[in-house]
C-alpha cells in the first residue's frame, strides 16, 4: 500500500483500525498501536502534520 505524502498521523491511525490496530499509548507526539491479529505486532505513528 503506497501511503500518500499528505497524509497525517491521526490519518494513518484511522486507516489501520479495519486492520485491527488500535491505540496502545501516546509519549509526546508519538502513538504506539497494536494489533493481535496473527500475533501481537506494534508500531509507533509520528502524530505529524503530514508525515
Amino acid at each position: 500500500m503506497k501511503i500518500p505524502r499528505s497524509l497525517t498521523g491521526l490519518d494513518l491511525i484511522k486507516r489501520l483500525k479495519p486492520f485491527g490496530y488500535e491505540v496502545v499509548r501516546q509519549t509526546g507526539s508519538h502513538i504506539r498501536i497494536q494489533t493481535l491479529q496473527n500475533g501481537q505486532h506494534y508500531e509507533t505513528i509520528p502524530r505529524h502534520d503530514p508525515i
